[in-house]
């Protein structure tokens, strides 16, 4: 259920012929070319970048800007294994959760009461249901750690091995934030989810 809330359809990243010739014009200096891939990814982009820092406002879409920018300096290096729209979600994801990181020490991101009214936006395919926005408001309200295992986990696919090294803590912890964001989400969401 979480998944098919917090996820709009389509989003799943499938292999795209027009993608590989858009990285290679972008590769060799086409701005448009860029332009173009972002037009085409900065949905998805924003979508996991939002989830994860909690939709906070602004600080999503300039972490969203972030990531093409690092993807542009980083294109040169991309090397076609997987599909362009896989590499750029996992840099983005990797914007994301370094943000969090060097925002750890600061009180605020255990609640920011402004950051959840400006939660509930329509999702990319233009539907805001009553449950969506309470659970979106609840994942944002979840502490930071809480909150990137649950979406890293139950939304994007993630497992407890990967999570565990992309945010430097045992397996064992990544599960257990994974139960408390569960049980937190509950409580919030009245036993309903």
């Amino acid at each position: 259920m979480l998944t098919a809330v917090l996820d709009a359809p389509g989003l799943r990243d499938a292999p795209s012929d027009d993608d590989r010739v858009l990285v290679d014009e972008a590769r060799g200096g086409s701005i448009a070319a860029f332009e173009a891939l972002y037009r085409r990814h900065v949905g998805r982009v924003h979508g996991v970048v939002s989830r994860l820092v909690g939709g906070v406002g602004t600080r999503a879409e300039d972490l969203t800007q972030e990531a093409f920018v690092r993807a542009w300096q980083a294109l040169p290096g991309f090397r076609s294994d997987s599909a362009f729209g896989t590499w750029l979600h996992r840099l983005a994801v990797n914007t994301a959760l370094m943000d969090m990181r060097s925002r750890r020490v600061r009180a605020h991101d255990e609640g920011d009461d402004e950051a959840l009214d400006r939660i509930g936006q329509d999702d990319s395919a233009g539907r805001s249901t009553a449950l969506g926005m309470d659970l979106q408001r609840a994942v944002a309200s979840l502490p930071p750690r809480a909150r990137a295992v649950l979406v890293l986990y139950d939304v994007e696919g993630w497992t407890h091995e990967e999570i565990a090294a992309e945010l430097g803590m045992a397996i064992g912890s990544s599960k257990a934030q994974l139960h408390r964001a569960r049980m937190l989400l509950r409580e919030r969401l009245g036993d309903s989810a």
